[in-house]
Parts: C-alpha cells; sequence; structure tokens
C-alpha cells in the first residue's frame, strides 16, 4: 500500500497549562514534567469530530493527485463520534459527494489509525478497492472532564487525512511496507485503565501507572518486531513516532529500543494527546523532512489494551 498525500487540522484555540493551574491548582511544571505538555488545541463550540475530520479532508484534496470520483473506500477511525448512528466515514462521504463505494467507521482506541489502515489492506487484498479515503479525528475535549486532576489536563483535539492507493502512483508516494497490531486485554488492568462511558462520567484514567508500564512494554517490542519482519534493525530506522500519549512514554521507548533523541518526532508538547489522530497528524507536520529511502516506524497503544506498529519506507 503507499500513501499518496497526507494532511491534518487542529482548531485554532490554543489552551495553555496555566488554564489548569486556574482551574485546579495543578501548576505548570508539575504538568510538563509529567506529561510533556504545555499546550493542547481545543475545538470550538461550532466543531467536532466530523467538522474537523471535513476540514483535514478539504485540505487533503486541494493536493489530491487523482479525481476524487476514483475513491473507492472510505474508513473513518475515531473513539469520540460526534454521531453514532451517521458515523465518521459517512459524514465524509457525504461532504465529498462520492456515492456508492464501501463506507465504515471503527474504534480501537488510540490504536484506531493503524487498525483503520489495516482494513483498507483487506479490502485491498481481496480485490474490493483500489484507492482509499481514510480520516483519523479525535474530539477528546467534548468527553472529557477537565476538572479531573489525573487525566483532565492530558487532552487535545484535531484530524487527520489520507489518501491510500493499492500500487504505487508516484514517486512521491510513501510505501507501507507491514502493519501488525494486536489486542492485549488480558494484560494488566486493560478494560479499566482508561474509560469512556459517554452515560457515565466521560473520559477517565485511574490507572495510570498500569498504562505507562504496558504501553512502554507493547510499543517497543512490536516496532522491533515490524522492522524484523521487514528484515531491517533498529540501526535502518530514520524516524519514529509513537502514540503521542506521555512524552516520558516516547523516551522510554527509544531508551528501550535504543534510539537517539533526534530520530522521535513529538507533538505533544503543543497538541496534547490527540488520542488516535496523533500519530497521523505528526507524519503529516512532518511530510517535507522525510527523504527519499528513510524508514519510518509509527507505534500505537491504546485503551482496551490495544496495540502495533507500521513501517512507512518514503
Amino acid at each position: 500500500m503507499y500513501i499518496n498525500t497526507i494532511s491534518h487540522y487542529y482548531p485554532s484555540q490554543v489552551v495553555g497549562n496555566e488554564h489548569f493551574t486556574k482551574l485546579n491548582n495543578l501548576s505548570s511544571e508539575w504538568i510538563s514534567e509529567r506529561t510533556g505538555i504545555f499546550e493542547r488545541r481545543k475545538a470550538g463550540e461550532d466543531e467536532n469530530t466530523a467538522t474537523m475530520a471535513m476540514a483535514a479532508v478539504d485540505l487533503l484534496l486541494a493536493d489530491m493527485p487523482y479525481d476524487k470520483g476514483e475513491i473507492d473506500l472510505i474508513v473513518g477511525a475515531t473513539y469520540t463520534p460526534y454521531d453514532t448512528i451517521v458515523t465518521l466515514g459517512h459524514a465524509i462521504q457525504h461532504h465529498i459527494q462520492v456515492p456508492n463505494i464501501p463506507v465504515l467507521s471503527l474504534s480501537t482506541a488510540c490504536s484506531s489509525f493503524l487498525n483503520a489502515l489495516e482494513v483498507v489492506e483487506g479490502y485491498f487484498a481481496m480485490g474490493k478497492a483500489t484507492k482509499a479515503l481514510v480520516i483519523v479525528s479525535d474530539h477528546n475535549t467534548a468527553y472529557y472532564n477537565e476538572m479531573d486532576t489525573v487525566s483532565g489536563h492530558l487532552w487535545g483535539d484535531g484530524a487527520s487525512a489520507l489518501l491510500i492507493s493499492k500500487e504505487r502512483l508516484s514517486d512521491q508516494d510513501m510505501h507501507i511496507q507491514k502493519i501488525i497490531t494486536g489486542g492485549a486485554a488480558t494484560s494488566g488492568k486493560a478494560v479499566e485503565a482508561v474509560v469512556l462511558r459517554p452515560n457515565d462520567r466521560g473520559v477517565v484514567m485511574p490507572f495510570g501507572r498500569d498504562v505507562f508500564q504496558n504501553a512502554c512494554l507493547f510499543m517497543p517490542k512490536v516496532s522491533k518486531q515490524v522492522l524484523e519482519d521487514c528484515g531491517l534493525t533498529i540501526d535502518d530506522l530514520d524516524y519514529l513516532i509513537p502514540h503521542q500519549a506521555n512524552h516520558r512514554i516516547s523516551l522510554n521507548v527509544i531508551n528501550t529500543l535504543g534510539i537517539p533523541l533526534e530520530k522521535l518526532i513529538s507533538n505533544i508538547q503543543y497538541l496534547g494527546n490527540t488520542g488516535s489522530a496523533g500519530c497521523a497528524i505528526a507524519l503529516s507536520e512532518n511530510k517535507d523532512k522525510f527523504q527519499k529511502g528513510q524508514n519510518i516506524v509509527i507505534t500505537v497503544f491504546g485503551g482496551g489494551y490495544s496495540y502495533g506498529a507500521m513501517l512507512i519506507t518514503v
């Protein structure tokens, strides 16, 4: 599979750590030392998961290498839906007005991005599609409790969109070499560590340490595995984009793998935890710095516990 083009969108409203200092007495230093976050983006009153995705898609279509009518699959990914019936994927289909094609949406917490790409991979393998539009968007601040001193200060909002083709269409395409995903719901406190129950109290993280420990276990392991499965080693890796949950987790992952800091790509410092959209946004933000032949690993870990890694060669 090949990434033909990629875009991202995040809201204009910036919420600094001082907001939470005033709100619940958490100092900016305390937040940044424990999470790496200094500020995050928050969707406006007229924005939601679908509208942010639409904005990312509009940016994508402006740089589209083929007619939108050639899109024959749409996959939406989010765990913070604006509408649970008119799903993210169908909202995007309506927005771009491409009829009579397969459209679906999925959620595997913060791993949703890679699982969405796996769905595309399956459609391609079965001959049911050749060009897919993938949208990943999370509106965390619609669900969070900002008064929660454990996790209320973590969250940000954002979206990304990608055009994926089965065959290479140009020399500018990024090659998705391999995707590995898995479920680790039998590990630790997987089904209770991070939960979002809309009928209850929104996003809460009662067992953050367990999340930290398992993320630091599974992300390095699967990152190494995806490289080895493609005949590569850590020395062949040019950049690592880990799930943007906590900068300390990212540092732990690169230390475990023996990767220098300059190979780590991170946006949590100024975006907060943008959920399943975080890695896709980071890939889009940095696309112009990547050079031909470089290898990039994206690795994710989400509530539940879901995990995965993807190897991209530019």
